[in-house]
């Protein structure tokens, strides 16, 4: 049995200045008495979230927000895990029923993105979830081998969202095995219904972060923007260093890269970000892509499709479609970056 070494390391991948390590300059001196800044913090999908929201001061002894914002994910989490056993999509998941498995609106929402974008890149599939947990970046353990190519071909017959039937009844397998995974996107789900609930309080200046992917609104205390730092790329893990900050004004930060999340086998690297054309971690010379889009969901979804689909590809594909995106690759001679047209405002 060879031996294995894990990495898997869930390091914020954008970063708001003013919070953790990436923290520059310092908060104006002087605060507008009618808002209250709120900062609420806690654990939800594997990982943390973090929101910042500035709030009439009028309102601040009528709202609960940090018990109705831990609900709200909650609700989510038990919708879209595939850790607890009995959560929307892993009811789905166990199900060999081909009759249409009704869900609930949230779960259609995801889906029916995740379909959108699935046929838009060809490179993001919801399905994957058998050859997710098969190369050990699922809830099934860890491997202490790298799958062969007779495992890989076999699970590969479950996949495609060609496979996955939406309608007004729910959704429906055209093969009994078939099986969703959200990894890619349900944390961008997440921040949207968040961000939702907050603009239902009247709340339009805040920041939702939910493991390195957000949403903001609005400005900070006397019309300060919101100032966003995209993380330099480190392979070793050894530090933590800014390679550029945006101004997005109202708009979702996703990043995606294949650097922080791994695992090796014999010295041999293999990301978290699987082909569903060859079924295999994708080997790429794209190591980050931060995507901007109204909702978390979409940009986050975007991220990871565009990670898979490497630089040309990528570059080609956010051009085409008008998509604000800022890619980092690994050349030769080091890292270099690219930014789309539509990324340029935002620089």
């Amino acid at each position: 049995m060879r031996s294995l070494g894990w990495k898997h390391s869930w390091f914020v991948l954008v970063s708001v200045l003013f919070f953790g390590l990436l923290l520059q300059g310092c908060e104006p001196d002087k605060k507008d008495s009618r808002f209250q800044e709120v900062l609420l913090q806690g654990k939800t999908m594997g990982t943390t979230f973090t929101i910042k929201a500035f709030v009439p001061v009028s309102q601040i002894q009528s709202l609960n927000l940090y018990s109705d914002i831990t609900q709200i994910l909650a609700d989510v989490n038990q919708s879209m895990s595939t850790y607890i056993p009995d959560s929307e999509i892993s009811r789905f998941n166990r199900s060999t029923d081909l009759t249409p498995f009704p869900i609930s609106d949230d779960f259609r929402i995801v889906v029916a993105e995740s379909i959108r974008l699935g046929k838009s890149t060809q490179t993001l599939d919801v399905t994957m979830g058998p050859l997710i947990n098969l190369w050990g970046f699922g809830p099934d353990k860890h491997p202490d081998r790298v799958p062969s190519d007779d495992e890989i071909r076999a699970i590969k017959q479950r996949i495609g969202v060609d496979k996955l039937v939406l309608n007004e009844q729910g959704i429906a397998k055209t093969i009994p095995d078939l099986e969703l995974s959200f990894s890619a996107i349900a944390k961008g789900y997440g921040i949207d219904k968040v961000a939702l609930f907050l603009e239902k309080q009247g709340l339009t200046n805040y920041m939702v972060e939910i493991g390195g992917e957000l949403r903001i609104s609005g400005t900070k205390e006397n019309n300060e923007p919101w100032t966003i730092a995209i993380e330099e790329p480190d392979v070793n893990l050894l530090q933590r260093a800014i390679h550029k900050t945006l101004h997005p004004g109202t708009m979702s930060v996703a990043t995606s890269g294949d650097y922080r999340i791994y695992f090796e086998v014999d010295g041999v690297p293999y990301a978290h970000i699987i082909s569903p054309t060859t079924g295999k971690p994708i080997i790429k010379d794209l190591v980050s892509v931060t995507v901007l889009n109204p909702s978390a969901m979409t940009a986050d979804g975007l991220a990871t499709a565009l990670v898979a689909m490497g630089t040309e590809k990528a570059k080609a594909y956010v051009e085409q479609n008008n998509i604000p995106a800022y890619l980092i690759s690994k050349t030769d001679k080091g890292l270099e970056s690219f930014a789309s047209k539509a990324f340029a405002p935002y620089m």
